[in-house]
């Protein structure tokens, strides 16, 4: 399917009939971005009511497929929702518009990454998942890079979400360099250095705040400052749950823990 929809120039979707295990694919004009963008999108069997749409964001050399492909998070959900142990929920794996290494959700000259994912993903996700009910709650993950994203986006936009859960995130800017190539001005052109800071949005915001977790191996190279995090969201009386675990900056890691974000992401189980 392609056309002008929702704002869209063009978007085309996958075929139902080639579909797997729930995976749907878009492919979207994005304004934002100033180019076509990809998102893998996870509709519960049976396409029940649904109540909250997770924004599921990866981390750097990534794309949208990396979640489902690198976690097969849309198995645990399915499981997880037969089971009862959650609600049905949607799940959009966004790419993070390919800038460079990884743009670190963050507008760059030309593209807008930040845009991209508050507006665009969600208002193309909802096009793909009919069952999606009109008042859906949102809710916003990652890890790593998208673990950034994550929380600078879900405290920036705080009023949007309703819940923000991240795995071994990069939690400012600054830790980029350990990562990526691009020199650390790229990523704060067009930024002041409070808006690049989660920690600012969430002092800032702490009034609305979403309900707020993360976590991050014991062995990780990031595990000092997600520390440093929840002491400072400690001092500040900001509600959270940090949670240090066995493992390290690695897939088995988020495999493993991604079911944290599902339940944390759900609604209340009314049974």
């Amino acid at each position: 399917m392609s056309g002008k929809n929702q704002g869209f120039r063009t978007i085309e979707f996958s075929d139902p009939r080639f579909e797997h295990e729930g995976l749907r694919q878009i492919v979207v004009k994005s304004r934002a971005l100033e180019r076509r963008a990809d998102i893998t999108v996870f509709v519960p069997a049976g396409n029940p009511p649904t109540h909250t749409l997770l924004i599921l964001l990866h981390g750097v050399y990534g794309s949208h497929w990396s979640w489902a492909l690198r976690t097969g998070v849309h198995r645990i959900a399915q499981q997880m929702i037969v089971v009862h142990e959650i609600e049905p929920m949607v799940i959009a794996m966004p790419s993070d518009g390919l800038w460079a290494d990884g743009s670190g959700y963050l507008p760059h000259a030309g593209e807008d990454a930040e845009r991209w994912i508050v507006e665009e993903v969600v208002a193309a996700t909802k096009m793909v998942a009919p069952c999606l009910v009109a008042n859906t709650q949102l809710a916003i993950g990652g890890l790593s890079m998208g673990g950034y994203g994550a929380l600078r986006l879900g405290a920036k936009y705080a009023a949007l979400f309703t819940a923000i859960s991240t795995h071994s995130a990069i939690t400012h800017v600054d830790q980029m360099v350990n990562f990526v190539e691009e020199p650390l001005e790229s990523y704060k052109e067009l930024s002041e250095d409070d808006d690049l800071d989660p920690l600012y949005w969430l002092r800032k915001n702490r009034a609305i705040l979403p309900r707020l977790r993360f976590d991050c191996g014991s062995s990780d190279s990031l595990a000092a400052v997600n520390r440093q995090l929840h002491a400072a969201l400690d001092q500040e009386k900001i509600s959270h749950q940090y949670e240090e675990l066995d493992g390290g900056h690695e897939w088995s890691y988020w495999e493993r823990n991604v079911p944290r974000t599902l339940r944390f992401a759900s609604r209340p189980l009314i049974i």
